[in-house]
């Protein structure tokens, strides 16, 4: 039994290490937000070497308005805007120490989604006190995969588009206007034909009594 502990031991250890280093990705939440909406997200920084975290940027997805942040002691915000003013990437820098090993910090904005549903992929870049940087580029299943939330069409659009299918044709609100009007036509006409009978009878009965 020993040899067997004293032989795997080192093996499970080694993938025990692994699996926590591949679990401390940069991400970021909600993994599911609406279109249009103004959604709160949260990106969580943890730190997998034996260095400090010293900044944090982070590509702003096609189509996602950045609008605010929240201010973090020890930090500083900084964007970079194109010519229209859309922040391009958006930075967190630290005033202090950082994010120091075996810790992780969180970092929440708000960011108005596109009106089209989508996936939308966070490219972040990790800068490390000891001058490496990791960058969060690749697609799921890379070493260094960027963080997804999928844009789904929100309930407001999906009422919008039940109610515009559960609308009735113009034809036929045009023949059911047209069959009312043809009822209501007709009912005077009836009274006058029912009428001009009635009165023929009363003729013909005062007639006959001279």
């Amino acid at each position: 039994m020993k040899r067997i502990l004293k032989a795997f031991l080192p093996t499970v250890l080694g993938l025990f290490l692994f699996a926590s280093v591949a679990s401390a990705h940069v991400t970021v939440v909600p993994k599911t937000s609406t279109t249009g909406a103004w959604e709160t997200y949260t990106v969580k920084v943890p730190v997998e070497k034996e260095s400090a975290t010293t900044k944090v940027t982070i590509k702003a997805p096609a189509g996602i308005e950045i609008k605010s942040y929240q201010p973090v002691p020890g930090w500083k915000y900084s964007d970079e805007k194109d010519e229209k003013g859309i922040v391009k990437t958006f930075t967190f820098e630290a005033t202090g120490e950082g994010i120091l090993p075996g810790q992780f910090q969180s970092f929440t904005f708000v960011g108005k989604n596109p009106d089209t549903a989508g996936k939308a992929a966070w490219d972040a870049f990790q800068y490390y006190k000891d001058g490496s940087v990791v960058e969060w580029t690749g697609d799921e299943g890379a070493d260094s995969p960027h963080s997804i939330t999928d844009i789904v069409a929100g309930a407001a659009e999906a009422d919008h588009h039940d109610a515009k299918m559960e609308e009735p044709k113009k034809e036929e609100v045009k023949a059911a206007d047209v069959k009312e009007d043809s009822d209501s036509n007709s009912l005077p006409l009836i009274l006058s034909i029912i009428s001009v009978v009635l009165s023929l009878g009363a003729l013909v009965v005062a007639a006959r009594k001279k």
